[in-house]
């Protein structure tokens, strides 16, 4: 407990430093992900990815091990494509953006794990802007919802 002023560091919050995984290179603007290790790779439809971001800068670690490297993962608002099959629309706003792969998004009618790339918050001719920022709050209230529908079915 505190019982007198203490100085306490902040950060802004829109940017991140993190390790990268072994094997893997990263590309500027992709969506990055973490996985159950706690090392960034390309945001894609496999279970147990918690997207972060965009790459703000190529990384390279391909033949590195994990945390060799770092990369700096901006959060925000940013266009990303919009997937030729799970097409969102301008009715999706305002919901989430499942990832198809790095770089594309959809209303995840088809990837089999619901991966969240975050919020959608307008939908354009050149794709769907995504607030990467909400990601994590998304698919926390995706795996809620789902728990809650198995509950209900018992």
């Amino acid at each position: 407990m505190i019982t007198e002023p203490i100085d306490t560091p902040s950060r802004s919050g829109s940017s991140v430093s993190l390790p990268v995984a072994a094997a893997t290179a990263l590309f500027a603007g992709g969506l990055i992900a973490l996985n159950a290790a706690g090392d960034a790779v390309p945001a894609s439809d496999t279970a147990s990815l918690k997207v972060i971001g965009r790459c703000a800068a190529d990384v390279d670690n391909s033949a590195g091990a994990a945390a060799d490297l770092d990369v700096v993962v901006a959060r925000g608002v940013y266009r990303y494509a919009n997937s030729a099959t799970d097409t969102l629309t301008k009715a999706d706003v305002g919901t989430a953006a499942i990832v198809e792969d790095d770089e594309t998004v959809g209303d995840g009618t088809t990837p089999a794990q619901g991966i969240v790339a975050g919020l959608i918050v307008a939908i354009d001719a050149d794709g769907a802007w995504i607030d990467t920022s909400r990601a994590a709050e998304l698919q926390s209230q995706a795996a809620l919802d789902a728990r809650v529908v198995v509950l209900e079915n018992v």
